[in-house]
């Protein structure tokens, strides 16, 4: 029997909404995305969200709206997805990258501070920030906020992994950065297919999200330049893109957003669990903080070398011949040819190539059962004591 590393739970709630919105006037541009929009802003405590077609649209038109463009540096994290980083070059942007702390695998504060000092001095500070709440555990945001009040730069929080965390007892995204991303592929805690959005409490920001979302085009008679010629009347104001979330995606989102916190609770217990499971097991587990709660999107783990001289290649090869689905969870972005073409080597963040280098995704998911978890944590200790 094949086990994922994550998969999706559709309901039968979920089925109705979508359907609901298949028999209704509106497949996209309807009421549905609103409505979406409306719930995750009072489920996440912020006055605006913006619902776009993905998180890396989000990304994107996140960095436009913060006034990224080709005399910008941008400063993100190695451990993350490609879309992090490549949001700010498509806007011409130039990239770097800050090290990881080792125990969280989020940015590293320290090494952000040390990096900006030493940016200051050079005169080429970011103007935007993007931490990432890796595998769904918040970032220490109040320290990056401090540090963007200090050196002026703006935040891009990317947790597009933590929809429903929380960070100093408030959700992810309500209080420290000027915009958050949140991603709803289809592995992600919830759910719309595809899809992303922005958060904000700032409604400057969240005007020029929507306006870039849809070809930078408005109706508003408010916002236009010059009187309408009739009802039919808009105009284009920025260039934008169509980057839309649809009626259909908006109501499984919808659906799903309603029991994000059961399936909150549902992955913690399962995270828990492995904990205990794999306590014993020559591996570095996920870090687990007093001040915050992961959405545990992942259950990433470390081989540990010092306890076991089993190669990942070969734990990884092992358990995927026996059915479970594991994964890397990521290849360093500065270590990718596009970016290595830039100047970046190994070498140059040393804590997130050490992690990247022992790294492994387990299956975590709600509908997991135990008895499934006790297959994986069985054959994951099998295949360290035979690959050692």
């Amino acid at each position: 029997m094949f086990i994922p590393y994550s998969c999706q739970q559709i309901t039968d709630e979920d089925i109705a909404a979508v359907t609901a919105v298949l028999r209704s006037e509106y497949l996209t541009q309807g009421p549905a995305v609103a409505a979406f929009e409306q719930a995750f802003a009072v489920r996440h405590q912020v006055a605006h969200a913006v619902a776009v077609s993905n998180a890396t649209a989000a990304l994107h038109i996140g960095c436009l709206a913060l006034g990224v463009g080709p005399d910008s540096w941008v400063w993100t994290t190695p451990n993350t997805f490609l879309a992090s980083a490549n949001c700010a070059r498509y806007c011409g942007a130039a990239v770097d990258f800050v090290d990881i702390d080792p125990v969280t695998r989020n940015i590293s504060p320290a090494e952000l501070a040390r990096k900006l000092e030493a940016a200051e001095a050079k005169g080429t500070l970011p103007s935007v920030v993007i931490p990432v709440d890796f595998a769904g555990l918040p970032c220490d945001m109040r320290e990056i906020r401090s540090l963007a009040d200090r050196y002026g730069f703006k935040i891009l929080q990317d947790a597009s992994h933590a929809a429903g965390a929380t960070y100093l007892d408030r959700p992810v995204g309500s209080a420290w950065a000027d915009l958050t991303v949140f991603s709803f592929h289809a592995v992600k805690v919830i759910t719309t297919a595809e899809g992303g959005l922005l958060v904000t409490q700032d409604a400057a920001l969240a005007e020029k999200l929507r306006l870039l979302r849809s070809h930078g085009m408005t109706r508003d008679p408010a916002q236009m330049e010059q009187a309408p010629e009739g009802p039919w009347y808009y105009e284009q104001q920025e260039l934008g893109f169509n980057y839309r979330l649809t009626d259909v995606q908006a109501a499984l989102g919808a659906s799903q957003l309603a029991r994000i916190d059961t399936l909150g609770v549902q992955r913690d217990a399962l995270a828990q669990r492995y904990d205990r499971l794999l306590a014993e097991l020559p591996l570095r587990l996920p870090a687990r903080q007093a001040d915050r709660q992961s959405s545990w999107h992942l259950y990433a783990v470390e081989i540990d070398a010092q306890r076991t001289r089993a190669r990942r290649i070969d734990v990884f090869k092992q358990l995927r011949a026996a059915g479970l689905g594991v994964n890397v969870h990521y290849i360093p972005v500065h270590l990718q040819p596009y970016y290595a073409r830039q100047g970046f080597r190994r070498g140059d963040f040393p804590a997130a190539e050490g992690y990247y280098d022992q790294a492994l995704s387990i299956p975590l998911f709600p509908t997991l059962t135990h008895a499934q978890q006790d297959q994986v944590v069985h054959l994951l200790g099998q295949a360290l004591q035979d690959c050692a």
